[in-house]
């Protein structure tokens, strides 16, 4: 079944669900969406293959925009060939499930040929095995947990999937105590920084790649194994800028029906920046989160940024 027609299939299945709020149950300790803990044992047992890349994000990190820079790498900037389908088809979300079990993350993977380029919010400890066996390459992009959490807020107020989020206030608490889907952004983060020498781990910060792009997209390309020419990564760049994934709709989620992404609270591509979260912590928030974050990140100095002047 070609990727246009087994999207069309993915939104015909997803129109007819009903709009229901899944709950989050627990996997090894690590809260998830209730479908894919149903589902979770396909996960583990999945196969990976040597030229598989896994790209590893806490939610809201800029997964779609590093998805979309691998894509164009892979296919020499092929601009037809990277809409050849939507993101999520081109780039299965491995332990994602939906209405129909055949048409979710984890059937499309096992009927794509490896090499295959796979997403997923697991933290390292819920990553299949195989993907270590067979010494996948991984791509990892963390973004500071301020504008984290402000982006996910807004992601799981326009989600009708996702478990209802309730006010800001209470929401910042349930991210610091690590309540929100798919764990503890702490734990997320440092897990797999303590393993990037030890496996085949690129890490990447998202503030990195909004401060100097081209220079992102390099580290990628070289991490591949593919050599990219000035004009070629300038191409890159220009196609995966905020303005022009916004226009791209095999790259910004605008199929997916509105009954399941609530577009008059937020668009999936809401802001892009870095530094928007001082538009939603009060003070007495901002200073009770510093005093948590360099607790909690006490044992392991990651160099996150909270604005591009720092």
């Amino acid at each position: 079944m070609g990727l246009r027609r087994l999207f069309l299939k993915y939104l015909h299945e997803m129109e007819k669900t009903e709009n229901t709020r899944c709950p989050l149950l627990e996997v090894r300790g690590i809260p998830l969406p209730e479908p894919i803990v149903r589902h979770f044992s396909r996960v583990e047992k999945f196969q990976a293959f040597k030229g598989d890349l896994l790209i590893a994000t806490y939610p809201k990190a800029g997964t779609t925009w590093t998805q979309e820079i691998v894509d164009l790498i892979l296919n020499e900037v092929d601009e037809e060939k990277c809409r050849r389908g939507p993101t999520h088809v081109r780039m299965p979300f491995l332990e994602m499930t939906s209405p129909d079990p055949n048409i979710s993350g984890m059937a499309k993977l096992e009927k794509m040929d490896p090499p295959r380029v796979i997403k997923t919010h697991l933290p390292i400890q819920l990553v299949p095995q195989s993907f270590w066996d067979a010494g996948c390459k991984v791509i990892y992009v963390a973004r500071n947990p301020k504008d984290s959490v402000v982006s996910y807020f807004y992601f799981d107020r326009m989600n009708l999937t996702q478990p209802e989020p309730g006010p800001w206030g209470e929401y910042l608490e349930k991210f610091m105590k690590g309540q929100l889907g798919w764990g503890s952004w702490y734990d997320h983060v440092k897990g797999y920084w303590r393993e990037k020498q030890n496996k085949n781990i690129l890490y990447l910060f998202y503030e990195d790649m909004k401060e100097n792009s081209a220079r992102e997209v390099i580290r990628i390309s070289e991490f591949l194994g593919q050599h990219l020419s000035k004009d070629v990564v300038d191409k890159i760049v220009k196609l995966t800028t905020f303005a022009a994934m916004c226009d791209n709709p095999m790259a910004n989620y605008s199929a997916v029906p509105d009954t399941i992404f609530d577009r008059k609270v937020s668009q999936f591509m809401r802001k892009g920046e870095v530094g928007d979260w001082p538009n939603h912590f009060s003070p007495e928030e901002d200073a009770v989160f510093e005093e948590h974050y360099h607790k909690m990140m006490a044992d392991t100095p990651i160099p996150f940024r909270f604005s591009l002047s720092e």
